[in-house]
């Protein structure tokens, strides 16, 4: 990756916490274990970001 990548990246500035209760948490852990996930942060962005998206995608006005 070149000094030009780096720099065209979007900084993440915005911070968020998050809780989940002992079953939510098991699930998560059973889930990034078996799909082999190795960043959590980006799986729980892209997955919230994709919903988000789906949401607003179906909400779109249409004409008819």
């Amino acid at each position: 990756m070149g000094k030009k990548n780096l720099e065209s990246k979007p900084k993440r500035l915005h911070k968020h916490t998050i809780a989940f209760n002992d079953k939510e948490f098991k699930v998560i852990g059973q889930y990034v274990s078996k799909y082999k996930i190795k960043n959590k942060s980006k799986f729980f962005r892209e997955a919230i970001i994709a919903t988000i998206l789906q949401k607003v995608e179906e909400d779109y006005p249409t004409l008819f």
